[in-house]
């Protein structure tokens, strides 16, 4: 199942990759909606080869999976692959110079069952795909919107 999303935004493609490639900040945003997340690598700055091991619950259960930075290319693409007991996740994020002061960042989440009650969820999900997927748009923009203003503050 795929969720994908695209925002432009009105900053120089540097300056958004940047602000993506501050981890800290994510891993303390995650913290505050309740997850738990440790660092297992001992890289020193961001790329390849950078892991998580995230707790958090959903639904009155603990869950848990392992992220991993499997591609960096900057300022132009990130991929994340994600890891489950029963789905395995890639969420990749592209960035693309529109012009000097513009950049379209597109992101995307394709999330694959591997055994027969991550298939129902994944099912489950398909028959609520559309208002996944605009709620998966909304936070995109949302955050598209934030980054935007941020970048314009510090200008």
């Amino acid at each position: 199942m795929k969720f994908s999303a695209r925002e432009d935004i009105s900053a120089p493609i540097q300056q958004v990759f940047d602000d993506l490639c501050d981890f800290e900040t994510f891993e303390r945003l995650a913290m505050r909606r309740g997850a738990q997340l440790q660092r297992t690598d001992t890289l020193t700055r961001p790329g390849v080869g950078m892991q998580w091991h995230v707790t958090y619950r959903m639904r009155g259960r603990k869950r848990e999976f392992d992220l991993e930075l499997v591609e960096f290319e900057a300022p132009n693409q990130m991929v994340f692959d994600a890891k489950s007991s029963g789905i395995d996740a890639t969420f990749s994020v592209d960035l693309i110079a529109l012009s000097q002061s513009r950049t379209r960042m597109a992101i995307a989440l394709d999330m694959t069952p591997l055994n027969l009650s991550a298939r129902l969820l994944i099912q489950s999900l398909k028959l609520a795909k559309s208002n996944l997927s605009k709620r998966f748009k909304d936070r995109v923009g949302e955050y598209a919107k934030g980054l935007e203003d941020r970048l314009q503050r510090t200008a």
